[in-house]
Parts: C-alpha cells; structure tokens; sequence
C-alpha cells in the first residue's frame, strides 16, 4: 500500500517537473515537436518559424501599409527584381482586378516599375496589360501603358497587334501619360524592321497632331528612328509646327533638334 502511495507521489512530481499532463496528447505534429523541444529545455523558434503564414505581396503594397506615398511600392519592386520572384509578379497580375482601387493602383504601380527595370518579368502578361486598356479605372489604363512601354521590345509582335487599341487610348483618354507612353511604344516597334513602316507613319501622324507642349519631347524621343530615307518628312513636320509653338524654350529644342538632322 505504501508503496503505491509512493508511485503516485512520483508520478505527481514528474508531471509538475515537466510542466504539463503527460496523459494529455498534443494536439497536431507540430505542438509533438514544440513539446519535446519544451521538455528538453531547448527554445522553440524554428518550431515556431514553420508554423507562420507567408506573407502575401499585397501586404507590403503601400495601401496595405496605410501610406499615401510610392516608397513601399517601389522598394517592392526593387525586392522582386532582385530576387527575380516570378510568384510574386504573377500575384500582382492577378489582383489587377481586385474590388479595392487602391490595391489595383499599387499593384500596377508595382508591375510597371518591375518592368522599368527588369522587362522579361511582366512581359508574359502583356494580354492582361492590353485588356487594361479597357478599363474605367484611369490609373490602370494609363499603368497598362506604362507598362506595355516598358516591354515593347520584349514581345513587338503582340504589342504591335494592340496599336489600334493603343492609339485610341491616346487620343481619346485625355491622358498625358497614355499618351507619351504610346508614343514611346511607336519609337520602339518602329526600330524593328517588321514593323518599322507602319509605326514611323503612325509616329508621323502623332507628331503631326499633338498639343504644343508634348511636341518637342515627341520630337526628342523619334530620333532613334529618323534615318536618311525619311529624314525629310520628319523636318518638314518640325519646320512647320515650330513657329506655332507657344514658348520659347519649345522652339530652342525643336530647332536643336533640327540643326542635329541638317
């Protein structure tokens, strides 16, 4: 009888030793693991570490951090270039559409910038960029174009297909943006022989119509394309605008731009 008593008593001081009833079973493998490691004196953090939920991208867009600036959403960007996350690229595509117009502002945001730097991430959804161009939210429309830009020459022969969609945006949108974006698109496809006919005429035909003040930038950026074989109709469209231009500084760059071509 005593010493059943006695086999209780260290059954007792056992359990009050360990810290908890070893009759009961843990609950999942994971808290089996975090017991032992408890039992053994050693700290659990690894234990803990594999138990965390991963992070999603939206969480670090500024939107999700309550900031009213880009900083967050570009140093994401810089994140996901660096590390060449192609998850994480695909989880700012597919939130796009997200019912938030914050969320989608910042995740275009994010795109854009990852293709500022680094184009083969974002290039395969250069479809879903172009159907942007659709949208009703004015910030996707012109971020779609942005990034289309960034990726011209990434994948020239579905771009070019969207040039209809593109220029209408441009023209109709009242986006300065879209519009300057559109453009740089035409300089880049019209680099590429395959398409270089149709896109300098196109090219042409913007500079021929656009507001005074986007001219001379306009007029910068088709350098790249102005060759010999149409040299001239690209002076005659400057010699033309530039005595209607409405400030001085316009007409300095045009005319310097001019006297390179001369």
């Amino acid at each position: 009888m005593q010493r059943d008593r006695n086999i209780g008593k260290r059954g007792s001081s056992r359990q009050s030793q360990l810290g908890y009833n070893e009759t009961r079973k843990p609950k999942t493998y994971w808290h089996a693991h975090l017991a032992r490691d408890s039992r053994a004196g050693r700290p659990c953090h690894a234990h803990l570490k594999r138990l965390e939920t991963p992070m999603s991208v939206l969480d670090k867009l500024a939107s999700a951090l309550n900031r009213r600036d880009e900083v967050p959403n570009q140093e994401l960007a810089r994140r996901i270039v660096r590390d060449r996350n192609a998850a994480a690229v695909r989880e700012l595509v597919e939130n796009l559409p997200h019912q938030n117009k914050s969320i989608q502002g910042d995740c275009i945001k994010v795109l854009y910038e990852i293709g500022g730097s680094n184009p083969d991430l974002i290039a395969p959804y250069y479809k879903e960029f172009g159907r942007l161009l659709e949208s009703k939210n004015n910030r996707l429309v012109w971020g779609a174009m942005i990034a289309l830009d960034t990726i011209a020459l990434k994948e020239p022969k579905g771009i070019y297909g969207m040039l209809a969609k593109i220029l209408k945006v441009a023209d109709e949108s009242g986006s300065v943006i879209a519009r300057d974006h559109a453009v740089g698109i035409l300089v880049k496809l019209g680099r590429l022989k395959p398409y270089q006919r149709n896109c300098l005429a196109l090219l042409l035909e913007q500079l021929m119509s656009c507001p005074n003040n986007q001219f001379p930038m306009y007029v910068e950026m088709s350098l790249p394309v102005i060759d010999a074989d149409n040299r001239k109709r690209f002076q005659q469209v400057m010699e033309k605008r530039l005595p209607k231009l409405d400030r001085e500084s316009q007409k300095k760059r045009v005319a310097k731009v001019l006297k390179n071509l001369a």
